[in-house]
């Protein structure tokens, strides 16, 4: 689940990033920004979900994944759009405009 707070006075979006994956023992999201290199990891919660808030610039868009367990890729069903990547699968899209 996605949820985006346009915050006027820092001229930015507070996204909110929530994932559930029965099972999971880790969450990580991956390509904000264009780093696919350096993992944000979700924190888990009371209820079996993982979440994270990140900041992000406005009129900014953005290709992301989620790896579950560090092996498990994983999209996110309400992304703005599911785009291919050079693996034959599809990123996730989040358009901040």
């Amino acid at each position: 689940m996605l949820q985006k707070t346009f915050v006027k006075s820092k001229g930015a979006y507070k996204v909110k990033f929530t994932v559930k994956a029965e099972g999971a023992k880790t969450v990580e999201l991956l390509g904000l920004n264009d780093d696919w290199e350096t993992p944000v990891l979700l924190s888990k919660k009371k209820d079996g979900s993982f979440s994270a808030e990140i900041a992000l610039p406005k009129d900014s868009k953005h290709e992301f994944k989620y790896r579950v367990n560090e092996t498990d890729w994983m999209n996110e069903e309400e992304a703005d759009v599911q785009v291919p990547n050079e693996f034959g699968s599809t990123n996730s899209v989040l358009k901040l405009y």
